[in-house]
């Protein structure tokens, strides 16, 4: 849906009709569970490694395109991604050998 009022920012659509809310409940895929574990293990008092204000920051600095494209989920895990970068607990190349090693484990699985 597009924002209509340039003023707010693409994610912002409260108070803009947008249709009924379907409140189905549904299986999350096993991902989705592990996504939401990860977020409260790096939040977690004794680790802090994330705030729920750095979670949304990072969802709302995504462009509209991508943040359309993007699942719920699909939104956290980039923020997530995003703040251990910026917090340097995970690097770039770090990032980039286990997305290797993942593609690479997942082509032998055939």
């Amino acid at each position: 849906m597009t924002n209509p009022d340039p003023l707010r920012a693409h994610h912002d659509m409260g108070g803009l009709p947008a249709g009924a809310v379907e409140p189905t409940e549904h299986d999350y895929a096993l991902w989705e569970k592990r996504v939401d574990a990860l977020m409260v293990l790096l939040g977690h008092k004794d680790r802090r490694l994330i705030t729920v204000d750095e979670l949304r920051r990072n969802i709302e600095s995504l462009g509209p395109e991508a943040y359309d494209k993007m699942s719920y989920y699909e939104r956290w895990i980039y923020a997530i991604t995003q703040v251990l970068l910026q917090r340097g607990v995970i690097t770039v190349d770090e990032l980039g050998r286990k997305i290797e090693a993942i593609r690479a484990r997942e082509t032998q699985r055939g």
